[in-house]
């Protein structure tokens, strides 16, 4: 396998933790969507990344697409639920963890405009979102350790990965302010070897 993926993008931070939590094979190349040289729009219509090209050819894009490939692998350990509403519940904490990436993106893009070109509500909006979602994940890891089950999920990794992009784009967004449950469950996921190895370049 190889996945095409820059070093900034959440999505495919996502993707490398996930492989890395699996002990899953898979050639990371380095590919920005932002490049005129990228080859990105060859393995992605959309020209985004991550994109996983596997032994035969085919492409998987799109963080939950791959992220459901690679559960068909049946590495361990296992980080979907085999089905029913438990799956369900998994991936709806991924989606709202998701939401979360992708309204920071959103914001970081519209705060590098010049300041007279900025929307202030645009980036109300997306801090809205920002907010609501964290004070949800906060109600949902009351009192757990993991948000689903008895050990680390797909919902689990996506949220640690939003929390990490907050912290590397929004710095003035003080997320851990009244949101102590979700505070202490990124310091554990943080610290584990899949996220540690995962971690955007300082200078990013």
């Amino acid at each position: 396998m190889k996945l095409f993926a820059s070093l900034t993008s959440p999505f495919a931070r996502k993707i490398r933790i996930v492989l890395a939590e699996k002990s899953l094979p898979c050639k990371f190349i380095v590919e920005s969507p932002w490049e005129d040289s990228t080859r990105l729009p060859e393995l992605n219509p959309l020209g985004q990344v991550p994109a996983l090209a596997i032994e035969g050819g085919e492409v998987f894009f799109d963080s939950p697409v791959i992220a459901g490939y690679l559960e068909t692998l049946e590495a361990s350990p296992a980080l979907l639920p085999a089905g029913g509403i438990e799956r369900v519940r998994v991936r709806q904490n991924e989606s709202l963890a998701d939401g979360i990436t992708e309204a920071v993106a959103s914001a970081y893009l519209e705060s590098r405009r010049p300041e007279t070109q900025q929307s202030p509500d645009y980036l109300a909006r997306q801090g809205g979102k920002i907010r609501r979602a964290l004070d949800e994940l906060e109600r949902r890891i009351a009192g757990r350790q993991w948000l689903n089950g008895d050990s680390l999920q797909l919902g689990d990794i996506a949220t640690g990965v939003a929390l990490g992009y907050l912290d590397l784009r929004l710095t003035h967004f003080n997320w851990r302010d009244g949101r102590p449950g979700l505070a202490a469950f990124a310091e554990r996921l943080f610290a584990r070897s899949s996220f540690l190895a995962s971690a955007p370049p300082a200078t990013a």
